[in-house]
């Protein structure tokens, strides 16, 4: 998929709210990579939908260059057509929130609002290691827990959490994601058998044309990848703390040339 299948060219704005900082930047959507500086706030706490939704308002106001152009906001939730369903390190009131309307609202302008790995997942297709690949492609972000995208033929199929799927009667991401590496205080090669399990379980599932694994410890992704034996090439994402911005821009462009 080429950037411009992915944009369109022109620019977008797009927030990631996490549960420790919110970050925005507007995005150059032919090139997927930042127009500006980043700007970064921390997550009020408590982080309720009224703080937040306040926050990423100033945010978008502190680029008035960009007042016209669309906005998309990442979140650390299911969200299905606008509602967050979950809330994952972020106040509980957000279940159920209408968080496309409340983001618009409060900054006056159409808001698409998507999960966090789905973003991500998005932009590392559109512009990072996935880019150019046909078919069927999965993301998955190791962190605290583990996240994941699934896109076909540059189409999101949003919201496939596929961090819990149950594996030897455990959620997945229990035993799998870095947290567990780092909480079971593992070594790679005992890691990369866990990720070897659960890998080989989603390649069974999906039969993916390739994975991409993100997530702050892909940085040292030479300790544990090479030890994975996989059917389905496997590699680092690229874009890394900036593909959610950069996906939420993309998806939100995406969704503006599809209302018109």
């Amino acid at each position: 998929m080429s950037p411009g299948a992915a944009t369109g060219g022109g620019s977008a704005l797009g927030v990631d709210v996490g549960g420790s900082g919110i970050k925005a930047a507007p995005v150059d959507l032919a090139a997927g990579a930042f127009a500006a500086e980043r700007v970064r706030v921390e997550t009020p706490q408590p982080s309720t939908p009224a703080a937040v939704a306040a926050v990423v308002a100033d945010l978008l106001a502190r680029f008035p260059e960009h007042a016209d152009v669309p906005v998309g906001v990442t979140f650390p939730a299911v969200v299905q057509h606008g509602i967050t369903r979950t809330a994952a390190n972020v106040d509980r009131s957000w279940i159920g929130t209408d968080a496309e309307t409340l983001f618009s609202e409060a900054a006056g302008r159409p808001v698409v609002v998507v999960n966090d790995a789905d973003a991500a997942g998005y932009a590392e297709t559109a512009f990072g290691a996935a880019k150019g690949v046909r078919g069927v492609v999965l993301v998955t972000t190791l962190g605290t827990g583990i996240g994941s995208a699934l896109v076909v033929d540059g189409t999101l199929v949003p919201n496939t959490e596929l961090g819990h799927l149950e594996i030897g009667g455990h959620d997945a991401e229990k035993k799998a994601a870095d947290s567990a590496r780092e909480r079971d205080d593992l070594s790679w090669a005992h890691w990369a058998k866990r990720l070897q399990r659960y890998y080989s379980h989603v390649e069974d599932l999906l039969w993916p044309d390739l994975i991409v694994v993100g997530g702050g410890v892909s940085k040292k992704h030479e300790k544990f990848l090479p030890l994975l034996d996989l059917r389905t090439p496997i590699v680092p994402a690229q874009l890394r703390n900036d593909a959610g911005i950069i996906g939420a821009a993309c998806l939100a462009a995406a969704a503006a040339r599809s209302a018109r």
